[in-house]
């Protein structure tokens, strides 16, 4: 079976800078063994695959190691592939998920507009193992998220963790934030238990930091960094329920796969 799949650098206008994720349109779902022996082989944070359902798509994520129930750079990849490469009419997408309902990608004035679900977090008491990173707070979001809240942008640019400890750590992913100096905040996003040491750029994160930053600095919006070593820049909107995280996108590589080819070979 022969597939497209294209490789895409979202929230950037860069190639080599943002979060890369592959993009890989289907006629019709394969299981979801292939699809994460797929994302597995991508070795990407993320793999989408999409469906067309009507005027809609139909959107699922992978990591290398597990589905998610959430991608907000993959998401905005895909909407690139759609808008750019295969043509799509009109100025928004619906994209239907699997446990998040539906969700939507405008492009508007250059950028692609993602409109997702907005998330509270709860305080969390002090976590011992990162007593060294000097933090000032902590707070827990949806799918088992910690968030540590930091004194500075610099201090979550030079953070260097120890991704053994954070995979030990009783949380599925680990964020840094701090209020920004070059931007309203800052973060980076560690998950060695889903296989992802740091990613980039995290669209899903934002979910619940944009709320956050939005109360603590009296504004609804926001421009936020992710400071990883790619980096990233993410222009936002707390919009009550809502959440809307802008960015740009940038075709890295477009081309096949192709799936089952051992198989037809061996028979």
């Amino acid at each position: 079976m022969k597939l497209n799949i294209y490789q895409v650098d979202a929230f950037t206008n860069e190639a080599f800078h943002g979060n890369p994720a592959a993009v890989v349109p289907l006629e019709a779902w394969l299981s979801d063994e292939t699809m994460l022996a797929i994302a597995a082989e991508n070795n990407l944070a993320e793999t989408a695959f999409l469906v067309k359902s009507g005027e809609a798509y139909e959107i699922v994520w992978f990591t290398p190691t597990c589905e998610i129930e959430l991608c907000g750079h993959a998401t905005l990849a895909s909407s690139y592939v759609i808008f750019e490469e295969l043509g799509h009419a009109g100025d928004t997408i619906t994209f239907k998920t699997r446990c998040r309902g539906d969700l939507s990608v405008t492009k508007k004035d250059g950028r692609y507009v993602l409109d997702f679900p907005a998330y509270k977090m709860e305080t969390v008491e002090l976590v011992a193992e990162l007593a060294a990173w000097n933090p000032l707070e902590y707070y827990r979001s949806q799918a088992n998220m910690l968030f540590v809240v930091l004194g500075s942008e610099s201090a979550v640019r030079d953070l260097q963790p120890d991704m053994h400890l954070i995979e030990s750590l009783p949380f599925r992913e680990v964020i840094v934030t701090a209020k920004g100096d070059t931007c309203d905040f800052a973060s980076r996003m560690f998950a060695p238990k889903i296989g992802i040491p740091e990613d980039p750029v995290t669209g899903a994160i934002h979910c619940s930091l944009i709320p956050f930053w939005a109360e603590r600095l009296g504004k609804n919006e926001l421009i936020a960094r992710q400071v990883s070593p790619r980096g990233g820049e993410l222009f936002c909107e707390f919009a009550g329920d809502r959440v809307k995280i802008g960015g740009n996108a940038v075709l890295y590589l477009k081309g096949e796969i192709y799936v089952g080819a051992e198989k037809s070979i061996a028979a």
